[in-house]
């Protein structure tokens, strides 16, 4: 007999065998617990409610989570209800909790699905417990009206009735008919099958394009030094100043340090720049990219 299955049961057990609470030694327990962090008034007030967690916990069984982990998540929802329950809003403790363990398992199941993050919003959780049924009852009452429903038209029909974009119902609907696969999985049962990841495409550089490129930076290097080479000492230090350091100086900076003024240090940059672009122009549209 499988071992969860027995801890599901004994979990069951006793929560049956839990004290049914009256409103009033409820509210006793949830200020206990508010006023004074009476641990051992929140532990009462969990376990009595226990059996409601683990009701709402059958109920999401079909997703293929493990009753057991169901059960915990639903348990912890149930610990975050208590936690956050004001007594004086005067609403039942159950009434309370129901939202927060129902949260608690759904985040569970929406995480364990997939290896692929099904969706985090309000729309995309509405989705994912409810498309299949309300996509069931649209396409029923379509047939009562002799009806037949194209794919389009039932997705804009669902995003209609659970009040969420198309987009949404189409992404949602793609990841609930998929399934997840090893990329190192064969392709085939024969031995030789290749794997799926051998398939893909490399979207990295390949080796005459890293040449190429390393060829080209190294002759717009050449062609840079070779320009910046025409320039006096005065021009060459306040364009790589300017425009070759990672955090460029200031013009106020470079004045001070050459004592200009700052119009003046902006005149000679335009100056150098000019013949620059006078040199590198001569050698074709790639050393102008230089310039940009």
């Amino acid at each position: 007999m499988p071992l969860h299955s027995q801890t599901d049961r004994t979990l069951s057990r006793r929560a049956m065998k839990a004290e049914m609470l009256d409103a009033e030694t409820e509210r006793a327990l949830a200020c206990a617990w508010r006023d004074q962090r009476d641990e051992a008034a929140m532990h009462r007030l969990v376990i009595a409610y226990m059996r409601l967690a683990i009701s709402m916990a059958s109920k999401y069984r079909r997703y293929g989570a493990p009753m057991n982990d169901l059960i915990q998540e639903a348990g912890l929802g149930l610990m975050k209800a208590a936690d956050k329950f004001d007594p004086d809003r005067g609403v039942r403790f159950s009434t309370y909790a129901i939202w927060w363990i129902k949260a608690s398992i759904q985040d569970h199941v929406m995480r364990n699905w997939s290896m692929v993050r099904t969706g985090t919003t309000s729309s995309q959780k509405s989705l994912f417990f409810n498309m299949r049924r309300v996509q069931a009852q649209l396409e029923r009452q379509a047939q009562a009206r002799g009806e037949s429903l194209d794919g389009h038209q039932l997705r804009q029909l669902i995003a209609t009735e659970v009040g969420v974009p198309l987009r949404d119902v189409e992404m949602m609907q793609g990841r609930l008919a998929g399934a997840d696969y090893s990329l190192n999985a064969t392709q085939s049962a024969e031995d030789e099958g290749r794997e799926w990841i051998e398939v893909l495409e490399d979207d990295s550089a390949q080796a005459q394009e890293i040449v190429s490129a390393d060829h080209d930076r190294a002759a717009l290097r050449d062609w840079l030094v070779t320009a910046m080479a025409g320039l006096s000492a005065r021009e060459r230090l306040i364009v790589r100043e300017r425009k070759l350091r990672a955090e460029p100086r200031t013009l106020e900076s470079l004045g001070q340090e050459l004592s200009l003024s700052k119009e003046r240090v902006r005149q000679l940059e335009a100056a150098a720049f000019k013949k620059l672009r006078g040199q590198l122009e001569a050698r074709g549209g790639e050393a102008r990219a230089l310039l940009h």
